[in-house]
């Protein structure tokens, strides 16, 4: 099976005046993963070629004075390079806000047929300014292949 993508259902609560959003979509064979895990499984380890254009990303961010590491959120700790804001067994909300612009990362989970689960990635933005817009516009040919092959990690490989 392989990630698609799904409706945004918006607003959203996670992140208000949101301006830009996408979703994908997997449904994972058996029951009983949680959002956590699904989260963990899908961005707690990257792949090297998505690591590599993070650090790349990181260098040239850091030219124009936005952040390169992300910050936390209270206890809640890091899912890959990103900090979680909220957890539910459902659901996983990681992100931050920046100058430029503001974005979260939902990671849910709902029940699919009697013998799957569905896993989503919903990914939320709101753009603050000039810069918000022409950073969207650069990283979306790469998020538009970086989500679905992360969320494949959830099912546990790599596409």
């Amino acid at each position: 099976m392989k990630p698609r993508p799904a409706p945004v259902h918006l607003p959203s609560p996670h992140l208000p005046n949101t301006d830009w959003a996408d979703r994908f979509e997997l449904a994972l064979n058996g029951k009983g993963l949680t959002a956590m895990e699904a989260a963990e499984r899908a961005l707690g380890n990257l792949p090297p070629w998505v690591s590599g254009l993070m650090a790349m990303r990181n260098r040239l961010v850091s030219l124009v004075g936005l952040k390169t590491e992300a910050p936390r959120h209270g206890n809640q700790g890091l899912i890959g390079p990103f900090p979680v804001v909220s957890r539910t067994d459902d659901e996983v909300v990681l992100g931050f806000d920046d100058a430029h612009l503001d974005f979260r990362i939902i990671v849910d989970i709902r029940a699919g047929s009697a013998v799957n689960q569905i896993v989503g990635v919903t990914t939320l933005i709101r753009r603050h300014n000039t810069l918000g817009r022409i950073y969207l516009a650069a990283v979306m040919p790469f998020h538009k292949v970086i989500v679905p092959t992360l969320l494949t990690g959830a099912a546990g490989a790599r596409g």
